[in-house]
């Protein structure tokens, strides 16, 4: 072979007397691709999440919530099967989004306005959109 660097081809790798060697790892570190934009992908993944401002109830669906309250209340001590869609508030923008679970009905605590589920949801009651008793067949 007749090449520009068969001189020093047969030649030791040089070591430094200072430095350690560094790993295969860390060297490999250096050239892996690095995120310029640090945190841009969690701002656009926040952006996408969508969000919607609560609605505003009529006076006719309030009384319905306030009717079907009523009945679940009678029978408290049953801890009936409910159907409940309520706002969520988002904790990072304005707005939410509207949920809806079927749940056990535990208890209506009138000192915090709010309904709470024998599974632990504490549902505020201005955050509820409609509420029913919901009937399961055991058969």
């Amino acid at each position: 072979m007749s090449g520009k660097y068969d001189d020093i081809m047969s030649l030791q790798h040089p070591t430094s007397k200072k430095h350690p060697r560094m790993s295969r790892q860390n060297r490999a570190a250096q050239f892996s691709p690095f995120a310029a934009l640090t945190g841009y992908d969690a701002v656009i993944k926040e952006t996408e999440r969508n969000i919607e401002e609560k609605r505003i109830l009529s006076e006719d669906a309030i009384a319905e919530i306030n009717e079907n309250l009523q009945l679940i209340q009678e029978k408290k001590n049953e801890h009936p099967y409910v159907y409940i869609s309520y706002f969520e508030k988002d904790i990072k923008k304005e707005g939410g989004i509207y949920k809806t679970i079927i749940s056990q009905y535990k208890h209506l605590d009138e000192y915090k306005n709010i309904l709470i589920t024998i599974d632990g949801n504490e549902i505020p009651i201005e955050d509820i959109s409609s509420i029913y008793l919901y009937e399961i067949d055991m058969k």
